[in-house]
């Protein structure tokens, strides 16, 4: 384990060859810009999901040297939600830049349960508008939900209202579970069961019970009420990583950005005169730059914590100990026949106690399985921690049964080829109590940031969108550090519509009155 104050590394350790990049220095290894005359800040980005990718992006269109390091190879993978929805505005804005167009056209969807009910999501921008949040409410056919038990919703409006992204809402919702939230604001059994529990089981991959409200209400609001367009979703014709993600790496490479994959982050060479962080340690590999933006998800953050001595003397990262990630399982199959998938994407739930899960009709989505005759679908496990052990066998005959209560076709059809991957702690969990250990983009290092899908942002975006705008926030505060370069543009979420932004208002200048009123904490309990 490396010691905050060990700056050096014992010769006998030193690997005897090294990268092209690597230069020996007394007992150290450092890396170094491939040309030493080079008088540009150098930023070691650590991290290459779409956090890491989105910071790279923007410091090496302002001129900055600029570093990748990946603990496993390139790119890094997606897990979970892996539409991508309206409102991601900067992600679409992105790929853009570099000339892509690797999506659908917008789908419908459809959402299964157990006992065989059915939900179609119709492709709500084809709709009439309807102020926000009736075409939510209205446009989806529940075919054994009545509209009594739909409209038990509307008192929860007032709790999507009430929150408004600060502090002190997600300070007073987060404390509170979803399920006691649904129950609160008075939403009938029938709705819970039927919509809202399975859009907690997908969207934050873990039974309501185990999820904060705060975290729901963010996502319910980003997804489905602030506009009637947020459900809709498009997808990738082929993988993200071959579609996106890899053309975005070349892009980067074109700007000088460089990569190195396998690179595991022990700790971190700290100035004590300064503060500031001078190196990342690799195992025996010193990586030296001016700034660093640490883009990871929660489980590999907390690995490296285990091994800093740097991050442990600040009580935010261990504050990150507290956190936890969710185990996830994703299973690729061939069947021997075409079966007839009505949606591109299908939501399930209710086929155990704490797993939802998702299949998607790759024939429909990828353009290499277009003209497969045989069926091509893809299903991923969220809450996935009782099917881990599991081989791979069982798993696709768990995944193969649950398709029959879906579809009847799936009954005759047989798995001639299978693809099981397992990802445990791979997504982020928003625990009830969460948010207090979460942390914010700056850091107590001065030349140290942070991106990612969990870290605090008043953006009001959520999943992939939002790790990608804390990376475009990450890179302004490099730039701002350095007082070099222009600061990224970064697409604000859409306004609120008339009506909700005079609602909010409303509920802002009642909170501030009750704040003020003498003895009003007594008689609002």
């Amino acid at each position: 384990m490396w010691a905050a104050s060990a700056y050096t590394v014992a010769a006998a350790a030193v690997p005897a060859s090294l990268p092209h990049h690597i230069r020996r220095d007394g007992f150290r290894c450092r890396a170094e810009a491939a040309n030493p005359n080079d008088s540009r800040k150098k930023v070691m980005v650590i991290g290459a999901g779409w956090a890491g990718l989105a910071s790279a992006h923007h410091l090496c269109k302002q001129g900055f040297d600029v570093t990748i390091i990946e603990a496993g190879s390139f790119p890094a993978e997606e897990v979970s939600l892996r539409g991508f929805r309206s409102p991601y505005r900067n992600i679409f804005s992105i790929i853009e830049e570099f000339g892509l167009q690797p999506f659908t056209n917008w789908t419908s969807s459809s959402l299964h349960t157990s006992e065989s009910v059915e939900v179609e999501f119709p492709i709500f921008q084809d709709l009439p508008l309807l102020p926000a949040p009736l075409g939510a409410l209205l446009y989806p056919q529940f075919s054994h939900l009545s509209l009594a038990d739909r409209l038990t919703w509307i008192p929860l409006i007032a709790a999507a209202i009430d929150f408004d992204g600060t502090d002190a809402a997600w300070s007073k919702y987060d404390s509170m579970t979803a399920r006691e939230l649904f129950k609160q604001f008075g939403c009938s059994e029938r709705l819970y069961r039927e919509a809202f529990q399975p859009f907690v089981e997908v969207g934050l991959l873990a039974p309501a019970e185990q999820c904060s409200a705060a975290a729901v209400l963010a996502m319910l609001y980003y997804f489905v009420l602030s506009h009637q367009k947020s459900f809709d979703v498009v997808w990738c014709r082929g993988t993200v990583q071959e579609k996106i993600l890899n053309p975005w790496m070349d892009f980067l490479k074109s700007k000088g950005c460089r990569f190195h994959g396998n690179k595991t982050t022990t700790d971190f060479i700290v100035n004590k005169s300064t503060g500031g962080v001078t190196g990342v340690l690799c195992g025996k590999d010193v990586y030296e730059a001016d700034a660093f933006v640490l883009a990871v998800g929660i489980s590999t953050l907390k690995s490296t914590i285990t091994s800093s001595c740097a991050l442990q003397s600040k009580q935010e990262f261990l504050n990150v100990l507290n956190l936890s990630a969710i185990d996830v399982v994703n299973v690729k199959i061939w069947l021997n026949r075409k079966v007839k998938i009505p949606r591109e994407s299908n939501v399930c739930f209710g086929y155990d106690n704490s797993t939802g899960w998702t299949f998607f009709d790759l024939n429909s989505i990828f353009d290499e399985y277009q003209d497969e005759p045989l069926t091509v679908l893809e299903a991923e496990f969220y809450h996935a921690n009782q099917l881990l052990p599991l081989k791979d066998e069982q798993i696709v005959a768990r995944l193969l049964s649950y398709l029959s209560r879906c579809i009847k076709e799936f009954q005759e059809a047989t798995v001639i080829q299978q693809i099981v991957s397992r990802l445990p702690k791979s997504a982020t969990h928003f625990f009830p109590g969460s948010y207090k250990y979460m942390m914010k983009g700056s850091t107590s290092f001065q030349n140290l940031f942070m991106a990612g899908d969990w870290i605090i942002s008043r953006h009001g975006s959520c999943a992939k969108e939002r790790a990608v705008v804390t990376g475009l926030e990450a890179a302004n505060q490099v730039v701002n550090y350095f007082g070099v370069g222009d600061f990224a543009k970064i697409i604000p979420v859409d306004d609120d519509e008339p009506h909700i932004e005079s609602l909010r208002e409303l509920n802002r200048r009642l909170n501030e009155i009750r704040a003020q009123t003498p003895f009003s904490n007594f008689f609002l309990q």
